[in-house]
């Protein structure tokens, strides 16, 4: 059966909700993002993007390049509620899709052109999103993920673009080779020094060439290219939860001692979110009493997984939670409602040094292990049970101190 993959993305997402909530923002230049001298582009509209501006960029040489934009500093709530929304007609239409970010979506339409034909289900799926959310969305449709999801940023903003079976490669042949996933600034830069600037001069070149100038990563580069792609549609929802838990050898009415291990606890499995590219939506803490009653509350929260954003929260629902007074013999730790995604940072609250720090972080934890960098509020936490990692089935270390 010939495979029909969909690749939907919300336009200018952060953009496209503020001028939903505010109709006067309509085709004036917005950026969305941290206010302060050091805050960051999260989100900038079309008529922006001609002055060289890009998310990421620091707000302060977004703002000389176009003084007359309209800078607010958005609310993540108000996305992930519309992010919501939109997983939730799709998944009414949709039997098998998948929630790659707070704005992307994959989807398996294959044999739908038996019954109802797939481009059309596809256009009927995007104006029903636009009608029942208001929203301007994207689709590219294809064989295959990829070429799916670079015919999708073809298409924008607002509109749809299908790539007919067999017609992968000369579709990406003319497109600039940034164009390909996976190519960011520095290969690009190591690509146009050799002369490579289109897609079609990687499809031009033998396969153990490019696999020689560019190591492992030069069989991928060369697949991509010419529009070759075998990943599968990871199911929306796979796994619901991640969660950690501590019985203590003895009761314990150490108020100081449980803060320090939620902390830690907290910081242990928002590290494990990021590794396995997940975000959470819902925060659980429970605690087991020395007469073995359980209490458990849950708190809903934007899309996240980094450990400043979430750490309160879990200490926040302790707080209101620890009311007995009482001997505890254990507390434990819950996130839920995952799904895929790679937006780690706050961009409406972080600076660039707060980005560069957790990227930072995250490689010492990858090169040294889970116990490398922890915070000196969870130093207290030396003995945490292992938790088995849910992504990749290795148990994580210890949360630990370690000098460097």
């Amino acid at each position: 059966m010939e495979k029909n993959i969909i690749h939907l993305d919300l336009d200018s997402f952060f953009v496209s909700v503020e001028r939903l909530l505010d109709r006067s923002l309509k085709n004036k230049p917005l950026l969305v993002g941290g206010l302060s001298e050091r805050g960051v582009v999260a989100a900038c509209s079309y008529e922006t993007r001609v002055f060289g501006i890009y998310s990421g960029m620091p707000m302060k040489i977004a703002r000389q390049r176009c003084p007359e934009a309209i800078v607010i500093r958005g609310n993540s709530a108000n996305y992930s509620k519309q992010s919501e929304l939109i997983t939730e007609i799709i998944k009414s239409e949709v039997p098998l899709f998948e929630k790659s970010s707070i704005d992307e979506f994959y989807a398996d339409l294959s044999g739908m052109d038996r019954f109802f034909g797939c481009y059309k289900f596809a256009s009927e799926l995007r104006k029903k999103i636009i009608r029942e959310s208001g929203l301007p969305i994207s689709f590219g449709l294809s064989v295959n993920k990829l070429v799916s999801k670079v015919a999708t940023g073809e298409a924008k903003p607002n509109n749809q673009l299908k790539i007919d079976k067999g017609f992968e490669k000369p579709f990406l042949a003319p497109l600039p080779i940034h164009k390909i996933p996976m190519v960011g600034e520095k290969t690009n830069q190591k690509l146009r020094t050799l002369g490579i600037r289109k897609v079609a001069d990687v499809q031009q070149m033998p396969l153990d060439v490019v696999q020689k100038v560019f190591g492992k990563m030069g069989d991928q580069l060369w697949k991509r290219a010419n529009g070759i792609d075998n990943s599968p549609i990871v199911v929306f929802n796979e796994r619901k939860s991640i969660s950690n838990e501590r019985t203590f050898e003895n009761d314990t009415i150490d108020v100081a001692k449980l803060k320090t291990i939620l902390t830690a606890m907290t910081e242990n499995l928002a590290y494990q979110l990021r590794r396995g590219k997940k975000l959470t939506a819902c925060v659980s803490v429970k605690i087991r009493y020395s007469d073995f009653n359980t209490y458990s509350k849950q708190m809903r929260i934007p899309y996240t997984n980094t450990d400043h954003q979430l750490i309160p929260k879990v200490l926040e629902l302790y707080e209101k939670l620890y009311q007995r007074r009482l001997l505890v013999r254990l507390i434990g730790v819950r996130f839920s409602h995952l799904v895929n995604g790679n937006y780690q940072i706050n961009l409406f609250e972080d600076s660039e040094n707060t980005i560069a720090l957790y990227n930072a972080i995250d490689r010492m934890r990858g090169r040294y292990g889970d116990r490398s960098v922890v915070r000196a509020s969870g130093l207290g936490a030396k003995t945490i049970g292992r938790m088995k990692n849910p992504f990749n089935g290795e148990p994580p270390t210890l949360l630990a101190h370690r000098k460097q």
